[in-house]
C-alpha cells in the first residue's frame, strides 16, 4: 500500500507554507510565511486568495461542529489562524476577521478548537462553591473545581436547557428548557420530578433562598412550586415572556423581569400550617389568620412588620419578622412574649419546652417559650446558613446536628450551656436527615437517622449503637405526644409503635411494626404526626390522611403514669400482639418483671418467660440488674456490674455461657485463679460435647 502523490505545478504561495487544514466542505485552506492564506479544491487548484495580513501564520484549525458527521452549520464557516506575532485569529471562510486576540508576547506556534464546544445557557454554583452546574445544549453537568474530581453528566431535557439553579439549604437542582418543561434533581443527577409539558418555552426559574419553595416564569404566567416540584399555583401576567426572576434575600418577596419591559412584584402570601386543631394563615405580608376548628372561632394578628418565618407546634406560635420575634401560646393569642432579632431568621425549630432561631449573625439561639434566652450553641465549623429542618433536631435534653464540614459526623450539643456533649457519633456514609425523640429524659433519648443510601437507623445517643430499621427510606418523623417512629419507606406508610425495641429486646420489632399501603407514591413527604393522625404529601401536591391504633398511645399513657394495672387491662380487652409487644417492652425497661411475663406469656416467647423467672429468683440485686442488661444484648456493661458488686464466679459463668473462653480465662486468672479449674472443666466439656 502507497500514497499516489501528486504537486500543482504552479503555487500561488512565494514563501514557506507553514499550515494547511480541511474544512467540512472538503476545501483545503493553506497558510505561509508570506502572510497569504489560500483556499484549494481537492483536486490542487487553486481556488482563491482567502486573505493578507501583516504577521506570518503559523497553524490553522477550523471550528468543529457538534457532530463530526454534520457537512453544514456554523461550524464550517469559522477557523482560527495563529501568527508569529503572537496574536489568533477568528475568521470566517470569507476571510473576514471576526476577532483577534493578543494571546502571547511570542509567537503561537500550534492551536487547536475544543471539539466539546457548545454553548452554556446557564451557570450555578454548589452549596459549598467547590462545584460549578451549567447547562450545554440537551445536557447539565456538574464540574467540580477539584481536578483530580470526575466531572458527572447527564440528559436532562429533550431541547435546550436555558436555565439552572442549585440550592444550598436542601442541595436540590431545578432545571428548565425549550421543551416546556422544568425538572428537580437531586446533587447525583437522579430525576425527582417533571412538570407536564407547558404551552411555552420555560424561560426562567430561581430557588427561594430557603430551599422551601422555587419560582418559574414563562410567557405571560409564573408558577410557585414546592421544592418536591408540585405546583401550588399559576398566576397570569401581562409581561410577555418572563426572563428572569429573582428572590429578596429573607425569601419573602420575587421580583420578575418581562420581555414587554414590564417588572413585576410578588409576595408570598396564604402560607398555612396546622397543628391539631389550630391553622394559621399568612394572609399578607404582616397579618396572619389564627382559626380554631374546634371552636369555630378566628382571630387576626398583626405585626409591624413583613412575617418571614412561623412555626407552629406543642402549643405555641413562633413568628419571626425583620425585627422580632413573637411567641404566643394557643391558649393566649392576646400577649406574645416578644425578642429583638438582629438577622433575618432562617429556621425555626420546636420542641415540647424550647425553640431555636438560627440567623446568620448569631448563628444558633436557644430560648423557652417564656422568652428566656438558654444559650448559644456552637462548635468549630459551624455554619448557620447551611442549617434546615433535616440536619438539626431539637428535644428537652439535647440538641442534635449534622456536620457541615463532615456530613458523616453527628454531633449532640447541650441545651443550657450549648456546648459539645457524649461522644461524636461519625459513621460510614453521609447522613441526610436526623429526627430526636421528644419524650424522656437524657438516657432515654434515641436519635434516628437516614444515610445516603436511604436506610434508616435508630440509636440512644448515651451509647451509640446504631440499628437498622428500613430500607428506601424518604423521610421519617416521631410523634410529638408518645414515642412513636413513622417513615416512608418502599411508597409505603410504616410504623414502630415501640421503636426503642432494639435497645431492649430487638425481637419485639416484628409485632409493633406496621406496614400502611396508602397510595402515596414516589417521593411522598411527611407533613405532621400528633397522635394517632400522620399527615403525609403526595409528590403532586395532594395532602393525605393516614390514622393508626390509638390504642399504643392510651398504652403509654398508663406507662408513663406508671398505672400498670390499667395498662394490663387495655392489652387484655384490646387482645393484640401489637398491644402486648407494647407492654413488654416498656415493662422490661422499667424493671417491672412480673407485667413482662405476663406480656410475654401472651406472645407465646416461652423462653422468655423462663428467663425472667430465672432473673426474679435471683437473690442478688447486682445479680439482677446484670441479668436484665445481658438480656438487652450489652455482655460487657453486664459484666461490670457483677465485678464492681464482687461477684467474681457470676462474671465468670456470664463469659462461659456465652462461650466467651478467653475472657473466662483471663477473670480467672486475674482474681487469684480462685475458679480456674471451673472454666478449665466447662471447657473440656464443651469440646468433649463437639467432637
Amino acid at each position: 500500500m502507497r500514497l499516489a502523490l501528486h504537486s500543482p505545478p504552479h503555487s500561488p504561495h512565494k514563501d514557506l507554507v507553514s499550515a494547511v487544514g480541511w474544512n467540512l466542505c472538503n476545501e483545503l485552506y493553506t497558510c505561509s510565511d508570506d502572510r497569504t492564506i489560500w483556499r484549494w479544491n481537492r483536486g490542487g487548484e487553486a481556488l482563491s486568495k482567502v486573505c493578507t495580513l501583516e504577521a506570518c501564520f503559523t497553524d490553522i484549525h477550523w471550528y468543529p461542529s457538534m457532530s463530526q458527521r454534520q457537512r453544514s452549520g456554523a461550524g464550517t464557516d469559522i477557523f482560527v489562524a495563529a501568527c508569529t506575532d503572537g496574536a489568533f485569529f477568528i475568521m470566517s471562510k470569507g476571510g473576514r476577521e471576526e476577532k483577534r486576540v493578543e494571546a502571547h508576547e511570542g509567537a503561537v506556534i500550534s492551536l487547536r478548537w475544543n471539539f466539546e464546544e457548545q454553548a452554556v445557557y446557564a451557570v450555578a454554583w454548589g452549596p459549598d462553591s467547590d462545584q460549578l452546574l451549567f447547562s450545554s445544549g440537551r445536557n447539565l453537568f456538574i464540574k467540580p473545581i477539584q481536578s483530580s474530581s470526575k466531572q458527572l453528566q447527564w440528559e436532562g431535557h429533550e431541547g435546550l436547557v436555558l436555565k439552572v439553579d442549585w440550592n444550598p439549604i436542601n442541595n436540590s437542582i431545578i432545571s428548565a428548557g425549550e421543551d416546556c418543561r422544568y425538572k428537580v434533581w437531586d446533587c447525583y443527577g437522579r430525576l425527582l420530578f417533571q412538570s407536564p409539558r407547558a404551552d411555552y418555552t420555560i424561560t426562567s426559574l430561581a430557588w427561594c433562598p430557603s430551599g422551601d419553595v422555587f419560582a418559574v416564569g414563562s410567557f405571560n404566567y409564573i408558577i410557585l412550586c414546592d421544592k418536591t416540584g408540585w405546583p401550588y399555583g399559576k398566576e397570569k401576567l401581562n409581561t410577555g415572556t418572563l426572563l428572569s426572576v429573582a428572590w429578596s434575600l429573607d425569601g419573602t418577596q420575587l421580583a420578575g423581569a418581562g420581555g414587554n419591559g414590564t417588572v413585576v412584584f410578588g409576595q408570598l402570601v396564604d402560607k398555612r400550617i396546622e397543628w391539631t386543631r389550630i391553622i394559621a394563615t399568612l394572609e399578607n405580608h404582616n397579618r396572619i389568620r389564627i382559626q380554631d376548628i374546634l371552636s369555630e372561632t378566628a382571630e387576626g394578628l398583626d405585626f409591624r412588620d413583613r412575617v418571614i418565618k412561623m412555626s407552629l407546634g406543642f402549643q405555641h406560635l413562633v413568628v419571626a419578622t425583620a425585627t422580632q420575634c413573637c411567641i404566643y401560646s394557643v391558649s393566649n393569642w392576646s400577649t406574645p412574649h416578644i425578642l429583638d432579632v438582629k438577622d433575618t431568621v432562617i429556621l425555626v425549630k420546636q420542641c415540647l419546652r424550647y425553640f431555636l432561631l438560627v440567623d446568620c449573625f448569631t448563628g444558633l439561639q436557644l430560648y423557652t417559650y417564656g422568652g428566656r434566652h438558654l444559650s448559644n450553641p456552637k462548635f468549630q465549623g459551624l455554619r448557620a446558613e447551611s442549617f434546615n429542618h433535616q440536619n438539626v433536631s431539637l428535644s428537652d435534653n439535647v440538641l442534635a446536628v449534622i456536620d457541615h464540614n463532615d456530613k458523616k459526623v453527628v454531633r449532640f450539643l447541650d441545651i443550657n450551656s450549648g456546648k459539645l456533649v457524649g461522644d461524636v457519633m461519625r459513621l460510614s456514609l453521609d447522613v441526610v436527615e436526623i429526627a430526636l425523640n421528644q419524650l424522656g429524659n437524657l438516657t432515654d433519648q434515641k436519635l434516628v437517622f437516614v444515610d445516603s443510601n436511604r436506610d434508616l437507623f435508630i440509636t440512644p445517643i448515651n451509647r451509640l449503637a446504631a440499628f437498622k430499621l428500613a430500607s428506601m427510606v424518604e423521610n421519617s418523623m416521631w410523634n410529638d405526644v408518645a414515642d412513636v417512629l413513622v417513615a416512608v419507606a418502599d411508597q409505603r406508610l410504616v410504623v414502630w409503635y415501640y421503636p426503642h425495641a432494639p435497645t431492649v429486646d430487638r425481637d419485639l420489632l416484628q409485632y409493633v411494626k406496621l406496614t400502611k399501603d396508602c397510595h402515596i407514591g414516589k417521593n411522598a413527604k411527611l407533613q405532621s404526626f400528633h397522635g394517632p393522625r400522620c399527615m403525609v404529601r403526595r409528590a403532586d401536591g395532594a395532602s393525605i390522611s393516614a390514622h393508626v391504633s390509638p390504642y399504643p398511645f392510651l398504652l403509654f399513657e398508663h406507662v408513663a403514669a406508671k398505672q400498670w394495672d390499667q395498662a394490663l387491662r387495655l392489652c387484655r380487652h384490646v387482645k393484640d400482639n401489637l398491644l402486648w409487644a407494647c407492654l413488654a417492652g416498656t415493662s422490661m425497661a422499667a424493671k417491672e418483671l412480673n407485667m413482662a411475663e405476663v406480656a410475654y406469656a401472651a406472645l407465646d416467647e416461652v423462653d422468655r418467660v423462663h428467663y425472667i423467672m430465672y432473673v426474679k429468683g435471683l437473690l442478688s440485686e447486682e445479680a439482677r440488674q446484670a441479668e436484665l442488661t445481658l438480656f438487652r444484648r450489652r455482655p460487657e456493661e453486664a459484666e461490670s456490674i457483677l465485678l464492681q458488686a464482687g461477684l467474681i464466679y457470676r462474671a465468670i459463668s456470664l463469659n462461659i455461657r456465652l462461650f466467651n473462653w478467653d475472657r473466662a480465662l483471663e477473670l480467672a486468672l486475674l482474681y487469684k485463679k480462685t475458679h480456674l479449674d471451673t472454666v478449665l472443666w466447662y471447657r473440656q466439656r464443651y469440646l468433649q460435647s463437639t467432637k
